[in-house]
């Protein structure tokens, strides 16, 4: 007699545990590990690169890594080539130079980079998968509009500014170049093309770029230099779409602490345009060497009562001018001096010289004392910073929800009042979806500010 064989029934709960493991842990995506010895290679080789500056230590660190991991899978589904979009991380902890050298000094941080330059604005958007993954597709979408007809040029929106590129053909490296700007600008800037024949009656002397300022009757400007060099064109347009006063808002507030630079910043009510016009065009005559030495910025006055508060004003008193040296706020005396020759430049000079910063707390220097007037020592203290607590602490506290009133009930300063529409916003979304927003390790506030 044959023995009988007897199949082996598979064990439906077996085969359940294997289908739930198999839904919810998908193939680990293979985030790249960025160190001293191979970032710049890979972050100059990547098209678009988006890195998870992390510490192991900081829970929202933590809570990002399977966000980033699954954004990353669904992405090299869209965009298999290596270097099209790489997703990588850096462990901030231990690698600390890297942290500094790009000026990481909160948890986690998503720096976007575009061959190897990294972008001024991080990625402060949702922190959920779908989120990441459309930040990733808008930043490989074509930043620039194609022309079909010369018309088109005549009914922009001239409350923009506008770079538009006459080209011969798309498939040259003067456009290649051109896109590379645009790239990297068009949060800036409208950036259009025009090719062949469309553009043929502006290539009068070649391929041609030209900027369009914002105003109606503004003249356009042209791009003078080679249409090959990356670094002249790039530097060119910069200048043109990112204007030198800035308006400051809650949006951008951190971004522009970020920087590193004080303030000089126009307190002004909203519909007060030549006060702000006249700001524009002193800080371009006498300021535009201190370019990179400090932020010119303006503010509504109504939006950013606090911080007028803190400096004993009212939009009543608008139009003001003040220094934050993320220190102190110092007023400028009188706006009426404004276009005094060499004012407003003085004002500035005196901050890094260290003399605003003297005379708050020792009276007017010896220098400044009218002959015969005795000299007094007039100790006082200058109002605190208004912006300073928008950047990153060097101390390591989990953000918490601040009030926008202390335990008195007294009105915060501006950068408190910041923290508390944020955080409000935090406590919300964080029941509905977690880590949906930007909130980081890094953060300090004071105790009576945390609920």
């Amino acid at each position: 007699m044959r023995p009988a064989i007897f199949p082996l029934q598979p064990d439906p709960g077996c085969l359940l545990l294997l289908l739930v493991s198999w839904l919810f842990n998908p193939a680990r995506s293979e985030i790249t590990s960025l160190d001293s010895g191979n970032i710049d290679d890979i972050l100059n080789n990547a098209d678009v690169a988006l890195v998870n500056f992390y510490a192991d230590w900081c829970r929202f660190s933590q809570m990002l890594h399977p966000i980033f991991e699954e954004a990353s899978n669904v992405i090299k589904e869209e965009y298999p080539d290596k270097n099209q979009v790489v997703f990588a991380r850096v462990d901030c902890d231990q690698h600390s130079d890297i942290a500094q050298r790009y000026r990481i000094s909160k948890y986690p941080t998503l720096k976007l980079f575009r061959n190897g330059m990294m972008m001024k604005r991080e990625y402060r958007g949702q922190r959920s998968v779908t989120a990441i993954a459309d930040y990733i597709r808008q930043q490989k979408s074509n930043p620039i509009r194609e022309v079909q007809d010369l018309e088109e040029i005549s009914s922009l929106d001239r409350s923009r500014r506008n770079i538009i590129g006459y080209f011969e053909q798309k498939d040259s490296d003067n456009y290649r170049t051109f896109e590379r700007v645009a790239n990297i600008l068009h949060d800036d800037c409208v950036f259009l093309s025009a090719f062949g024949a469309i553009s043929k009656a502006e290539r009068f002397s070649g391929d041609n770029v030209i900027y369009k300022p914002p105003g109606e009757n503004a003249p356009d400007m042209v791009y003078l230099g080679s249409l090959t060099n990356f670094d002249l064109i790039y530097a060119w347009t910069q200048d043109k779409c990112v204007p030198l006063v800035r308006e400051i808002t809650f949006e951008n507030g951190e971004e522009l602490t970020e920087e590193g630079l004080p303030f000089l910043i126009l307190f002004h009510m909203k519909d007060d345009l030549e006060s702000l016009e006249k700001f524009q065009q002193e800080v371009a005559r006498q300021l535009i060497g201190e370019k990179g030495t400090i932020n010119f910025l303006h503010a509504d006055c109504d939006k950013f009562r606090h911080p007028l508060l803190h400096i004993q004003k009212t939009p009543a008193d608008c139009p003001v001018i003040a220094i934050d040296s993320f220190r102190h706020m110092y007023v400028f005396p009188d706006f009426s001096d404004l276009s005094v020759p060499g004012k407003l430049k003085q004002f500035v000079l005196d901050l890094h010289s260290g003399k605003l910063h003297r005379e708050f707390h020792h009276g007017p220097d010896p220098t400044d004392v009218a002959p015969g007037q005795p000299i007094q020592d007039l100790a006082s203290s200058p109002p605190e910073s208004s912006f300073q607590k928008l950047a990153p602490s060097e101390h390591s506290t989990t953000i918490k929800a601040p009030a926008s009133h202390d335990i008195h009930g007294k009105a915060l300063g501006f950068s408190k009042y910041l923290f508390a529409l944020s955080a409000r916003h935090f406590v919300q979304i964080w029941h509905e979806a977690p880590v949906t927003h930007y909130y980081s390790c890094e953060y300090s506030l004071p105790k009576s500010y945390i609920i």
